[in-house]
């Protein structure tokens, strides 16, 4: 019998629990001629912000011991630009869609939330209370348990989308955060996002991004990551998607073991754009092997 994979994020139903996870998949076409997108379970969108905004000065990007430091800062077209020139090409993409908003302040995530809603083409909101390489907003919210609680509070009032949460990693204990989340509505919690970090050039004695500190991803987080997923599904009740250092479908077990319900997989698609779609069959044939049915047999 094949193993049946799908799973229920709040009242968003995901073929698979594989999702790609916000700035490193553009908005979706960028990988049409590379893989079959009907694949993965969903596309989380590059972020979105009221305004446009230019991001910041390169260099912005820097390879590290097993990972990267990003600072691209939240580049991105804007809301306006986005509904006019984006928009309109999501329904062509054969998987669920699932937004992803920032904004300076809970008025802003709530407009966002706001115009995107009943919108053809987005399924589902991913709330970004956790970016730390910008210098107002995200980073600030998703470091206070009632600052989430007023985001996540604002924007549950301004739609009826399943609302995620992503969560900064960047704090002393991220449960109260998470619940504070839950508390605010969210349907789901999305971690961890980047840890916070910095390089130096030994040649020039100068740090090598123009931001000086960025986001660190890829697989030297993903023991932290994994850590706090497994401390953030003892408490919570609501769905918890994993993502932190994700290269492989074995990665992925580990977040599922641990009580995640899906995986978002991020700085792997550089790598390897077939990523998501070798950690589904990966997935698939692991349960096969241990003739397992449904998804929630996984968790130990």
């Amino acid at each position: 019998m094949e193993p049946n994979l799908s799973v229920n994020i709040g009242k968003l139903r995901l073929k698979n629990p594989v999702l790609v996870a916000s700035g490193c998949f553009g908005y979706g076409q960028e990988y049409a001629e590379l893989i079959d997108l009907s694949m993965l379970g969903g596309i989380i969108l590059k972020g979105i912000t009221l305004k446009e905004r230019k991001g910041n000065p390169p260099p912005r990007i820097v390879e590290t011991s097993s990972g990267m430091l990003n600072a691209i800062g939240l580049q991105n077209m804007g809301l306006s630009r986005f509904l006019k020139e984006k928009l309109p090409l999501l329904s062509d993409i054969p998987t669920t869609i699932i937004a992803n908003i920032c904004g300076e302040t809970p008025e802003e995530y709530a407009t966002i939330a706001r115009e995107l809603s009943n919108k053809e083409g987005i399924d589902a909101l991913e709330i970004n209370v956790s970016c730390p390489n910008v210098s107002h907003g995200g980073m600030l919210f998703g470091q206070d348990m009632m600052l989430t609680f007023e985001v996540v509070n604002q924007v549950r009032k301004a739609t009826t989308l399943p609302l995620i949460v992503k969560l900064s990693p960047n704090v002393t204990d991220i449960v109260p955060i998470a619940q504070a989340a839950v508390d605010g509505g969210a349907d789901a919690i999305s971690l961890i996002n980047t840890l916070l970090g910095m390089a130096l050039d030994i040649e020039s004695r100068k740090p090598c991004l123009s931001n000086i500190t960025g986001g660190l991803s890829g697989p030297a987080i993903k023991p932290v990551a994994l850590r706090m997923v497994r401390d953030v599904c003892k408490f919570v009740t609501v769905p918890v998607i994993g993502q932190g250092g994700i290269m492989t479908w074995e990665d992925s077990l580990e977040f599922l073991l641990v009580g995640a319900t899906a995986v978002c997989i991020g700085t792997a698609n550089f790598v390897n754009p077939k990523a998501g779609v070798e950690i589904i069959e990966g997935i698939r044939d692991y349960m096969k092997q241990r003739k397992m049915v449904k998804m929630g047999e996984i968790r130990m």
